[in-house]
């Protein structure tokens, strides 16, 4: 199998250190708008003009603006993407919408400084092994003869790419590094190679 994985641009969330979780839907900034253009570039780079290639995204809207951006410069229909709710963010039930400060001095520290991600399961939100269990659902329905090209968020792909690739165990999965907003990796038969490296945010602030 061949894929490439996309990490949706900078969101006005983001920008503020605020949670989007799964439910919300909220719009680049300049700068992520930039990000996505970087990374479109580079894959039009990559693959030429109009690939025959299958083009994925989660439901949110951040990451159809981001692949919105990139299929324009594929020369591909932005109704060319198909979308998966599995390929959707961690769910941070109770947290969403609400910034990494204010939940940090109610309940105290709830991220790994180790990892760059959550320690504290999200109150009514998901965990690690529920985000594998339904990527990997997703996976094996995918045709393992064809190309495809994910656009997708920052915890989702580095559970995704410990799928895909390994990673050093966390949380009761196999979890890849982080990476910044705007990065392309592209992944054949368990080999990571990184496309394309982007200018956005890592670690938990920019889920």
């Amino acid at each position: 199998m061949l894929i490439y994985l996309a990490r949706h641009a900078q969101t006005v969330y983001n920008a503020a250190a605020r949670m989007q979780g799964h439910t919300l839907h909220t719009p680049l900034t300049r700068a992520g708008i930039a990000q996505a253009e970087a990374m479109g570039s580079a894959l039009a780079q990559h693959f030429g003009r109009n690939p025959d290639i299958d083009l994925w995204a989660s439901p949110a809207g951040r990451t159809l603006q981001t692949g919105s951006i990139i299929v324009e410069h594929l020369g591909r229909s932005f109704f060319d993407i198909r979308t998966d709710p599995r390929l959707l963010e961690i769910d941070v039930g109770l947290w969403s919408g609400r910034t990494f400060a204010e939940v940090v001095a109610e309940t105290g520290p709830i991220v790994s400084p180790e990892r760059h991600a959550f320690s504290v399961r999200p109150p009514e939100g998901e965990w690690y092994p529920a985000i594998a269990a339904r990527l990997q659902a997703w996976l094996d329905e995918l045709d393992p003869t064809r190309v495809a090209l994910v656009v997708s968020h920052g915890v989702v792909l580095r559970v995704l790419r410990g799928l895909l690739a390994g990673g050093a165990p966390f949380e009761g999965v196999a979890f890849a590094d982080d990476a910044p907003q705007g990065t392309v990796f592209r992944i054949e038969d368990g080999v990571q190679t990184a496309l394309h490296v982007g200018t956005g945010a890592t670690g938990d602030r920019a889920v």
